[in-house]
């Protein structure tokens, strides 16, 4: 099962370019797109109506427009934004696209209404996984999980559908890339690796050293 989700997550996170959505409606809020990927950024409910606005890059001006007024767009050749939504989506994401962003909206009355910051955080997506097993000299399994790429992975595993507990660990955890199972222990073993942006897993058939082979 935790195969399955690792696959539909990743199918989700990465494919098509690796598009991630986020609400920045609220103040402070953090989001993540994937490097090379697309960010669909919910800025605000709806522009349609709003009289005057502005965000920001620190003091560069990204996107603004209001009510009667045309759009800029300093990106417009790998951005778009539509105004009844309120939603701003940025492709082919770079390491310079990251930083903190504030959005500044005017009343009729050019009076500041609204003020609030968002922070985009640009990650490399986590991909193959490779799955190394050994066998030691008390009858344990050793078992190493690694990705390619992928910045802040998080581990998890499971055995045969079910996260792995104390009782069948001998050293590590389940939060780890490297674990030894105690000698009794067997069966379905998945590594799943996941960061904010993208999850891949890899499994493999783990038998009770002596008694099987390890594939």
């Amino acid at each position: 099962m935790e195969a399955v989700i690792g696959l539909l997550l990743m199918l989700l996170r990465v494919s098509h370019g690796g598009e991630t959505y986020c609400d920045g409606r609220q103040d402070g809020a953090q989001c993540y797109g994937a490097l090379g990927g697309t960010v669909v950024l919910q800025l605000m409910d709806s522009a349609s109506e709003i009289f005057r606005y502005e965000w920001l890059k620190k003091t560069t001006s990204i996107l603004r427009g209001g009510k009667n007024r045309a759009v800029f767009n300093l990106i417009a050749d790998r951005s778009s934004f539509t105004p009844s939504d309120g939603t701003f989506r940025i492709n082919d994401l770079s390491w310079t696209d990251g930083g903190e962003y504030t959005l500044i909206i005017f009343d009729s009355n050019g009076h500041q209404s609204v003020l609030q910051t968002l922070l985009l955080i640009i990650q490399a997506p986590v991909s193959s996984v490779l799955l190394v097993s050994e066998c030691l000299s008390q009858g344990e399994t050793r078992v190493s999980c690694s990705s390619e790429g992928g910045d802040s992975p998080q581990y998890s595993w499971t055995l045969d559908g079910h996260t792995l507990t104390d009782a069948q660990l001998l050293s590590g955890n389940i939060e780890t890339n490297n674990i030894t199972l105690k000698p009794d222990v067997s069966g379905q073993l998945v590594c799943s690796v996941r960061n904010h942006i993208s999850s891949v897993s890899k499994e493999e058939r783990i038998y009770t050293c002596g008694v099987g082979n390890h594939e």
